[in-house]
């Protein structure tokens, strides 16, 4: 067990009440004895959602590594909103795919009998222009005649060209417009499913790193309200020695300064660094 393990040990058991802080002050030759603490400042993690507790995988003052499970609360109003947002984002991508083919077999297949159909309507009219222009030049026919037919055959054959565009739209798939937005519906979507893993993974968190369970406030069957811690951790740099210092030697305690100190069941030779200094003076504890 290492130092900062044994300090750890020794702050949950209440063991660490008085502290001994040596600072060597070179205008001063020598080191002063101070008084002080041992305090830690916990993490406190709970749920986003209100809900029952349906596990709690660690006990108080049970170490734990980075990763580790620590409790889940009810998940199924999450993962039902997890599965939902999934499906969504998978019908918006088989409409984003969709969106970039052409008509299907059957219904291309309908546009190639237009064409087909209108063709045949082409050649009628071919044929009955060619039977009427020896008759209106032998004067069997009156010229206008011949206006109609020639008319009835231009209409024909363009009839023929809007079928075949037609059915060359029908192959493009639908337009840049509408593909491009369907792809941000497929983003829209994919971004709601990547919010609601988060929420899914928010009801069973697991250990952000190295710490101890300080303590446990709710057990498997309680219901907990949303926001409210459900355990403890206290890391090992989140442990602080806390000490006093006369006004006029406070000038010889900078941050960054290191320190050596002593508790109650801790080994020898613990040496701290100096992280903050009160700005304001305040009274050791009783």
């Amino acid at each position: 067990m290492n130092r900062q393990r044994i300090l750890v040990v020794g702050l949950l058991a209440g063991g660490a009440a008085i502290v001994a802080a040596l600072v060597w002050v070179p205008r001063m030759g020598g080191a002063d004895t101070l008084s002080g603490y041992v305090e830690g400042e916990p993490l406190y993690l709970a749920a986003p959602v209100a809900g029952t507790v349906r596990t709690v995988s660690v006990r108080r003052g049970q170490e734990v590594t980075a990763g580790q499970p620590l409790f889940v609360v009810d998940p199924a109003q999450v993962k039902s909103a997890y599965e939902q947002a999934a499906a969504e984002a998978q019908a918006a991508a088989a409409q984003a795919q969709d969106a970039r083919k052409g008509q299907r077999p059957a219904e291309l297949a309908v546009f190639e009998a237009n064409i087909a159909a209108a063709e045949a309507r082409a050649r009628d009219a071919r044929a009955d222009l060619r039977r009427v222009q020896p008759l209106v030049s032998q004067g069997w026919y009156a010229p206008a005649r011949l206006d109609d037919a020639k008319s009835a055959a231009e209409a024909a054959d363009a009839q023929v060209r809007a079928a075949r565009k037609q059915r060359d739209a029908a192959l493009l798939g639908a337009r840049e417009d509408q593909v491009q937005a369907a792809d941000a519906r497929v983003a829209v979507a994919n971004a709601a499913v990547s919010g609601a893993g988060a929420r899914l993974g928010d009801v069973a968190p697991r250990a952000p790193g190295k710490a101890r369970v300080e303590d446990v406030f709710f057990h498997p069957g309680e219901w907990a309200p949303a926001n409210q811690p459900i355990l403890s951790l206290l890391p090992d740099e989140r442990i602080k020695v806390r000490f006093f210092v006369p006004e006029r030697t406070l000038s010889a305690y900078r941050v960054g300064r290191n320190v050596s100190f002593a508790c109650d069941g801790c080994p020898k030779g613990l040496t701290a660094r100096i992280e903050f200094v009160a700005p304001r003076p305040s009274s050791p504890r009783p």
